[in-house]
């Protein structure tokens, strides 16, 4: 009895997700797509982590070495590799990421990750590190000291962590020291990306945008592009025609389909979902071997040898279920007919594979 309420408890929470995700609500223009000249630029370095309290980088580890042999060399200092220690630095890479809009001035998070084999970067300090664009040029400078969000400490016996201590951040660590050559405002027309490749999605925020700007500028090009050509009167306040369009409300559709987590049991149906007549069984079978060895002891003084002697016991149990008749053009009906059969979450991801191929379930099944 408390199986069936637990289950009866499971389905009513799917429902819930299916009700939230069959409501097809209307959302901003921006929460679904991204206009051309609005995106970040990837910056990467490689730089030294200095100030380490023994966790460093190994003596083995030469590109270190090399490294900090090079930065005393540009500063005048002139050393022997083989006597560095690098036990209190490590070498690491240093990553941002740069908006279209930053200019000179401009501030940036990075995050430094270890490269070779420090065990922790807690306490360290960035020395100053280009970051460098996709075109090898140097967009950013980093310096700072590094918040790593954890710890780790240890002896010979045992040890102690919390979180990654190899990667840490620096909030505001870069200064942009060059721009990226592009101008928002200078574009004679604009690409809108949908985040959902869908038909009746595209056109509708095309037909949406005529509507709003009262002319045909708009034109869906494919299932995820939309084309905008600006309006004279918006030519370099682009800016200005954005700030209208990107809270245009839309009402998204979606091809249907079932997200199956088999590594959690998560089941997942969208809107549009159903199902062809069909019939439907699904039992399960078990099958328990246990090992539960006797061993025969002599007596005392009888010279016999202790013997172990295996007892193997197996169990064999099968479900014996009942055909259920499915036939649905919603997801309700779906879940009615599978509550039926007293589906598990682990039985549902079996069974909607065997309906997907029998031609029966009408909606895309994505396992992850």
């Amino acid at each position: 009895m408390c199986g069936r309420s637990r289950m009866v408890g499971w389905w009513a929470a799917l429902l819930f997700v299916v009700a939230a995700v069959g409501s097809a609500s209307a959302a901003r223009l921006k929460d679904l797509a991204s206009f051309s000249g609005v995106r970040t630029n990837e910056l990467v370095g490689y730089g030294l982590v200095v100030g380490l309290s023994g966790t460093g980088d190994k003596s083995g580890s030469e590109f270190t070495v090399q490294s900090m042999a090079n930065m005393l060399e540009s500063m005048g200092v002139k050393v022997n590799r083989a006597q560095l220690k690098p036990k209190n630095v490590a070498a690491v890479m240093v990553t941002a990421r740069m908006p279209a809009s930053a200019r000179p001035g401009s501030r940036l998070d990075v995050t430094v990750s270890s490269l070779g084999d420090a065990q922790s970067l807690l306490g360290g300090v960035l020395l100053l590190t280009p970051l460098r664009g996709v075109d090898g040029q140097i967009y950013a400078l980093s310096q700072g000291p590094l918040t790593v969000g954890g710890f780790s400490v240890g002896g010979e016996a045992t040890t102690a962590a919390k979180n990654v201590v190899t990667v840490a951040r620096i909030p505001g660590g870069a200064v942009v020291e060059r721009p990226v050559p592009f101008q928002f405002n200078e574009q004679k027309e604009i690409t809108i990306h949908l985040d959902a490749q869908d038909f009746s999605t595209a056109k509708q925020v095309a037909d949406t945008i005529n509507e709003v700007m009262a002319g045909p500028y708009a034109l869906a090009q494919d299932a995820a592009t939309v084309r905008l050509r600006i309006p004279e009167r918006y030519q370099g306040n682009i800016v200005g025609l954005m700030a209208e369009l990107e809270n245009a409300e839309i009402r998204p559709d979606s091809r249907a389909r079932v997200v199956v987590d088999e590594k959690t049991g998560t089941v997942v149906f969208g809107a549009g979902v159903s199902l062809s007549k069909v019939a439907v069984t699904h039992g399960n079978l078990q099958v328990v071997v246990s090992e539960q060895p006797q061993v025969s002891q002599p007596g005392a003084f009888s010279g016999g040898q202790t013997v172990v002697t295996p007892n193997t016991q197996v169990a064999v149990r099968e479900d014996k279920r009942g055909i259920t008749m499915m036939e649905g053009a919603s997801v309700q009906d779906l879940v009615n007919g599978l509550n039926a059969i007293g589906a598990t979450p682990r039985d549902l991801i079996s069974i909607l594979r065997t309906l997907k191929a029998a031609g029966a379930l009408h909606a895309d099944l994505e396992v992850l």
